[in-house]
């Protein structure tokens, strides 16, 4: 019981290997809880220890990588059973799960913040975000053009994708705007955008993962999660995993409250959303941003919401990273995609994006190796990338920063580029 793959205890992963194997056959693979749950944790731990296991992979994210690519190349090529697959998509479409998690993490990690290191962070981040998104455009529109490629198709169909903020906030409305814009199908133009946007969150978690492998060779540039120094900027995450039951009493009231004010503060968002348009998640961080910073919120359930942000990092990260897989990874879109120019345009858009931001982050007293992180949530695949390269880079605590650089970055990427489209024209 004590040899565990991820949390499943070698036994119960046997076990679990079993009974869903004979649910399978006898055709009660069915997208309810229980089963999505055995599902998704045997699915998602198997493929994160694989990669744990793997020689220097394991120190640049191979753990979040195959638990999100292995499914997806298992679909493409049919070894996932198919009422699996079938279960596994309803399941994520219909219970919107990956926003439980978001609400979670980025709750608990306001929470557990700092509160003027939280309002400081919130203001300076902006600067290394715009100023690395500069640098990533013009660089990786020059690399395109010296690679032939020109600068109209590198700019708007390569290296806009990859800073537009994932599919359905970014990939999506962007093909939108270029259908409405150029008078051209917006499926074509959506298939044109979408590997961008993938192989740019792939580049990124690669990425992030080696600056997690950076961090620990020289300590001096990390603040391990911490955005800039400071004695009580970020989560005390180590004070919740030294203490002992001896010496820690759960309160379990404050854990269920704390979970249930995740909840409450995304349906605000959601409200939000429908009566200003504002993203539901990005209404949300706002937020818990204010609950925070306004005092509103009561130490007891600050304490609640780090055990609900700790639970849900260690519990649900690979098994939503496998659904993901599943259900919204198109393995033949990111193979089409690779190609010599497109991906030496993207790895280069990418590392300019997190390299000025690093610089930028140290000029202004922040550490370097989490604001590149931050920046590199910008050329994330929405939600899921950002879920993905923070668990890479074990930054799971920047999720709130990361939220900005995606939600935010993108939507202002996408109106901007949209403008410039329509006067060009």
């Amino acid at each position: 019981m004590d040899f565990k793959i991820g949390i499943i205890s070698l036994p119960i992963f046997a076990i679990l290997v079993a009974l869903l194997a004979v649910l399978t056959l006898q055709g009660q693979i069915k997208p309810d809880a229980p089963t999505m749950i055995a599902v998704l944790v045997l699915g998602g731990f198997s493929c994160a220890e694989l990669g744990k296991r793997l020689p220097v992979l394991r120190n640049i994210g191979a753990a979040a990588i195959f638990a999100t690519f292995i499914p997806s190349a298992l679909v493409y090529y049919k070894l996932l059973p198919a009422p699996i697959e079938k279960s596994i998509v309803e399941f994520t479409k219909f219970t919107n799960f990956l926003y439980i998690y978001i609400a979670a993490i980025i709750v608990g990690s306001i929470l557990g913040m700092d509160r003027n290191v939280l309002i400081k962070g919130f203001l300076k981040i902006f600067v290394p975000l715009g100023i690395g998104s500069i640098a990533a455009g013009t660089v990786g529109t020059l690399v395109g053009m010296a690679l032939g490629l020109g600068a109209y198709k590198t700019f708007f169909f390569i290296v806009v994708p990859i800073m537009a903020g994932g599919v359905g906030e970014g990939a999506i409305p962007l093909s939108i705007g270029y259908s409405a814009i150029l008078g051209q199908s917006q499926g074509d133009f959506f298939a044109q955008v979408l590997p961008p946007v993938m192989l740019g969150s792939l580049t990124a978690i690669l990425f992030s993962g080696m600056l997690n492998y950076v961090g620990k060779k020289y300590p001096h540039l990390t603040g391990e999660g911490r955005l800039q120094p400071a004695a009580a900027d970020g989560i005390d995450l180590a004070a919740i995993e030294t203490r002992d039951d001896t010496s820690f009493s759960l309160d379990i009231h404050a854990i269920a409250a704390a979970g249930l004010t995740a909840i409450v503060l995304y349906l605000l968002g959601v409200m939000l959303f429908h009566l200003i348009g504002l993203p539901a998640p990005v209404a949300m961080l706002f937020l818990a941003v204010a609950a925070k910073v306004s005092s509103a919120v009561s130490p007891r359930l600050q304490s609640g919401g780090l055990i609900v942000y700790r639970f849900v990092q260690i519990g649900m990260t690979y098994p939503l990273l496998f659904a993901i897989g599943v259900s919204l990874t198109p393995w033949a879109k990111l193979m089409s995609a690779f190609t010599v120019t497109n991906l030496t345009v993207i790895v280069a858009t990418v590392f300019t994006l997190m390299v000025t931001g690093a610089m930028v982050g140290r000029m202004m007293n922040m550490y370097p190796i989490e604001t590149a992180i931050v920046n590199a949530c910008h050329s994330g695949q929405g939600g899921t990338g950002d879920v993905a390269i923070l668990t890479a880079a074990d930054r799971m605590q920047l999720m709130p920063f990361a939220q900005i650089a995606t939600r935010i970055g993108g939507a202002i990427t996408v109106t901007a580029v949209l403008v410039v489209l329509r006067w060009i024209a």
